[in-house]
Parts: structure tokens; sequence; C-alpha cells
């Protein structure tokens, strides 16, 4: 090893920066060396305040570029932000539901989120941007319609790649999956979609966006207890709330007993999937879906 080199003029100094910056493969530091020096020599920084100003910048520019990267890994469609939704647009969606679910803490639990409402309700808006607010994370994160979802894993079946394609499928920390219910699968297409679901199972998160109920998601899942099953696909490690009784129901209650505490979960996306008629679709109560509804259906 070499002892240090005392005898270098500033311009011999400068040219040895620039090459161990690209030796060292640090792009931003090489980049913003000059202005740092200037800025450092104006402001009296210290040795230690001088490095600690190339370090940061070099750590924050890595950081925005990897987040740059699971964006593009995600495959949007197109740029779409959270700050950029219109909640005038759509009363039934509010900052503070949505503020909610941009923590990401669903995507952390491996919780699944179900965004259900109409054509133009912001559905896809709202799926993306959360998308992208999970790959700002650090999540790893990847978008696709329903119908190509389904295309791809007939053709990974005919050409004997459909466990290899499952798998890649279920590596991914949040899988958005759009445009649910746009179209009907036949039963071999329902099947290996919930082949999908079940290899996330209590594991990593899913986001549906469709524009069917769950009572009505019997119209693309052809098979009513594959449709059943498919909505028990993501169950989150929360802890379930009590099915409300119907209107018919009388609540009984023993002697000396306490009485249920009926109060709402603390967080308003929190949700029990129930169908049209009061069908517990969430497997026994194991399961809790947080729930958007951008619109009534």
């Amino acid at each position: 090893m070499t002892g240090p080199h005392h005898t270098l003029t500033e311009p011999a100094s400068d040219a040895a920066i620039d090459t161990a910056c690209r030796v060292l493969r640090l792009p931003t530091m090489r980049a913003q060396f000059a202005d740092t020096v200037a800025r450092a020599e104006r402001e009296h920084l210290s040795y230690r305040g001088f490095l600690a100003e190339l370090l940061m910048a070099e750590c924050e520019d890595r950081d925005r570029h990897r987040s740059e990267r699971r964006i593009r890994a995600a495959g949007f469609p197109r740029p779409k932000w959270l700050s950029d939704f219109d909640y005038t647009a759509n009363r039934n969606v509010t900052p503070a539901l949505i503020n909610n679910l941009a923590t990401c803490e669903w995507v952390k639990k491996g919780e699944p989120l179900c965004l259900i409402g109409d054509s133009g309700t912001g559905k896809s808006h709202l799926l993306i941007g959360l998308g992208s607010a999970a790959a700002m994370s650090g999540f790893r994160v990847r978008y696709v319609l329903a119908a190509k979802l389904v295309n791809e894993l007939v053709e990974a079946a005919d050409e004997k790649q459909l466990t290899k394609t499952i798998a890649r499928y279920g590596r991914v920390d949040l899988l958005c999956i759009d445009e649910l219910g746009y179209l009907e699968l036949d039963r071999r297409g329902a099947e290996m979609l919930f082949q999908v679901l079940t290899e996330r199972e209590e594991k990593n998160s899913v986001a549906i966006a469709s524009n069917e109920s769950f009572g009505g998601w019997t119209k693309t899942f052809t098979d009513p207890r594959l449709c059943a099953a498919s909505s028990t696909a993501s169950p989150s490690t929360a802890p379930s709330s009590r099915q409300a009784p119907s209107p018919t129901d009388s609540p009984r209650r023993k002697p000396n007993s306490r009485p249920t505490d009926r109060r709402r979960p603390s967080d308003p996306t929190a949700s029990r999937v129930v169908g049209s008629r009061g069908t517990n679709l969430c497997g026994g109560g194991r399961s809790r879906w947080r729930l958007v509804q951008c619109s009534s259906l």
C-alpha cells in the first residue's frame, strides 16, 4: 500500500479523485465534487462535514435510482401518483383513507386490498398510485391486467413452464391485478389465476381493482366454488372482525354474560368480505380484506 501523496498538485488531486470515483462507481460524488468543494470553502465546512455531504448525496441518488428501477420493473402502463388523484371527482374516496394505505403497512403485513367501483371512478389510478408508493418504499411490485395474466399462465402451461411462472408472481411483495371482472374467465384460466393467488397466501400482498362487487365475481369465475375460494386466497395476519348479524337475527345473551364489543376497527379500510347475500367469502373468518369502495355497486 502506498503512502499519502503530499506532493499532489490541485489539478492532479482533482484528476485522482475523478479516477477513484470512476473505479469505485460513485457517479454522484464525481458529478457533485467540484460544487461541493466550492460550497465547503465558502461555508467553511469541516473535513467531516464535507465528506458527509458527498456521501449523503451518493446515498440519496442511489435510493432514487433503485426506486425508479422498481417502478420500471413493476410494469405500470403509465405513471400515476396518489398526489395527482382528484378527490373532488369522487367523494367516495377520502384523502385520509388513501394516506393510510400509502404508508404501505398493509403490504408489510401481507394483507390483501380490493378497489371496487364503476368504470371511470379512479380504481386504476389508485391501484397504480398505491403500487408506485410501495415501490418507492422499497417493495417489489408487479402490475398486470387480469386477462393478460391469465393468457400468460395459459401459454406457460402449454410450454410446461406454469410452475416457474406462478412462482415468479409469488415472489413479489405486491401483485397488482387490474380490471378483474371485465372479462369472463373459463374454468382453466380461473383455476390458474387461483393458483397465483394461492401461491401468495399468507405471505405477500395482492391488490385487485374490479368493476364488480364481491357478489358479482361469479361472472368472472364461472365456477361458484372457485369464486368463493379466490376470495380467501390472500388473507392477512390481522384478526378478522365478527360477522355482523342479519336484520332478522335477534341477538341472544346468556345470563350474566358481557355484551359483545361491536366497535368498528380503527382502520377505515379494513373490511370483512361479505357476498351479496351475506355469505362470508373469507374462509371461515380467517381473512380480512382492505376495501376501497370507489362507487356503489
